[in-house]
């Protein structure tokens, strides 16, 4: 079943090219590659087609996550981590462009997401492919909110 079409082209987006097979953390590796593309294309585009990019990415990674679970024996599998990139860039969302706002907000989405406090850790309670998704969107939101009073706070 793993030769399916719909398997194959769900893993190549699920594990964001293969960045989830990565040996160590890739939960952690999908982020930076998040934070990377974030700190290349930001300059590019609006925050609002960033947002719905963002948005599509996170339907998108439902969808994906639905067909890679058919084929899983796991709730959530450590190598679909198109997850991380959706939370990691609803963290970055309104975040300046520096690289100093950028870790930063990968810190904090990094903690948030391993940790997964209050209704991160509700969400990630969830079945299915919205309880993979929704764990790091919330975490995502958490972050975004701390760093924008962190970035009004400096002013």
């Amino acid at each position: 079943m793993r030769g399916n079409l719909h398997f194959k082209i769900a893993e190549i987006l699920g594990t964001v090219f293969y960045t989830g097979r990565l040996p160590f953390a890739p939960g952690t590796w999908g982020s930076v590659f998040a934070l990377l593309t974030w700190y290349y294309i930001k300059p590019k585009i609006i925050d609002p087609l960033f947002l719905l990019i963002t948005g599509g990415l996170f339907f998108l990674g439902i969808a994906v996550t639905e067909t890679y679970l058919k084929y899983s024996d796991e709730k959530d599998p450590k190598e679909i981590v198109i997850d991380e990139w959706v939370g990691m860039w609803v963290a970055l969302y309104l975040v300046p462009h520096s690289l100093l706002w950028g870790l930063t907000s990968f810190l904090f989405f990094r903690i948030f997401d391993i940790f997964k406090p209050g209704p991160i850790q509700s969400m990630d309670e969830m079945e299915g492919p919205l309880g993979v998704m929704l764990d790091d969107a919330v975490a995502g939101i958490i972050t975004c909110l701390l760093i924008q009073s962190l970035v009004l706070f400096n002013r």
